[in-house]
């Protein structure tokens, strides 16, 4: 039996294409100001038709392996969080494996939107503690310019597309463990609030719902998760909130209460990238320097099923 993980790199991949809110300007009735000043969004990154989710998602695998000093045998087992993968099988965690020429590890996809990134090393953490796993890829990738319908102005201004990844790795005997106790959960009753559905699959949501929840429920909650790794809020380095909207993300990271920590804002420059947005977010602050290794950061995602997973972790 392990006594923990935690995680030792990040890395995370955004395609070329930049579309700003000058170009959407262009394609819906929208403008620069109020998409600024309903979702604090300036630009996103478009991957073109022949970049599948599996593709963003294997280049921010292999960052964040170069970055550990890993191979891909490294690895025992890859898991993909996705909402946006069109194929059934096989998964995008196989395809991953296979584009990085992976021996065998286990494949498995997760689907739990927004929240699917912090479902997803949460369920990694698990394995490594049970011992079924030693070295974890978790990887959050969506493709949402896939999903959406460009001509409804009230989600195609949110959207981006893009991957982040973390190797999760069993602690050294004694070690105190870097990712910390998740904290999940649901709202299956209010779970129509965000939809990707129907032939092709389309994006949508009830936008004043998930604001009101995301700002009244979930800064308790968050709080929780901190709670259950011994720290208070004010103790955090950073919080890595899932980037939905800025106006969501500065009222709730007010609300937790976490004085000193610096705030994930990614979403000013990659739009709602779904189960991305938090791995990508985190491998940025990482690469500026704005957290240093072992700070604590709490993460926590929410949304698609109004699904919710948080837990602290120990930066790489």
């Amino acid at each position: 039996m392990h006594q923990g993980s935690r995680i030792t790199a990040v890395g995370h991949y955004q395609p070329a294409r930049v579309l700003t809110n000058e170009d959407l300007a262009g394609m819906v009735d929208t403008s620069d100001e109020w998409i600024r000043s309903r979702a604090g969004i300036r630009t996103r990154r478009i991957a073109g038709p022949d970049e599948p989710v599996d593709e963003l998602a294997g280049h921010a695998a292999a960052k964040a392996l170069a970055s550990a000093g890993l191979t891909p045998a490294d690895v025992d087992m890859v898991v993909v969080a996705t909402s946006t993968a069109i194929d059934r099988s096989p998964n995008t965690a196989a395809r991953v494996a296979a584009r990085l020429g992976m021996p065998g590890p286990a494949a498995l996809d997760l689907n739990v939107v927004c929240a699917g990134f912090t479902h997803a090393l949460a369920t990694a953490d698990h394995a490594v503690r049970a011992g079924s796993s030693s070295r974890a890829l978790v990887i959050g990738a969506d493709k949402m310019s896939e999903v959406t319908d460009w001509t409804d102005r009230t989600t195609c201004v949110l959207v981006g597309d893009g991957a982040g990844a973390a190797v999760v790795e069993a602690c050294a005997p004694g070690e105190e463990p870097g990712i910390g106790p998740v904290l999940w959960g649901s709202v299956p009753e209010m779970g129509n609030a965000v939809r990707i559905e129907g032939t092709p699959p389309r994006f949508a949501q009830e936008g004043q719902s998930v604001y009101r929840w995301a700002t009244t429920r979930l800064p308790a909650i968050a709080r929780q998760a901190c709670e259950r790794s011994g720290l208070e809020p004010a103790d955090l380095a950073a919080i890595v909130l899932h980037q939905a909207n800025l106006r969501i993300i500065e009222p709730l990271a007010a609300k937790i209460g976490a004085t000193r920590a610096v705030v994930a804002r990614d979403v000013v420059e990659s739009g709602n990238t779904s189960a991305a947005s938090i791995p990508l977010a985190l491998s940025k602050l990482v690469e500026r320097g704005e957290i240093t290794t072992g700070d604590p950061v709490l993460l926590f995602g929410f949304g698609g099923n109004l699904s919710y997973a948080g837990q602290v972790v120990r930066c790489p």
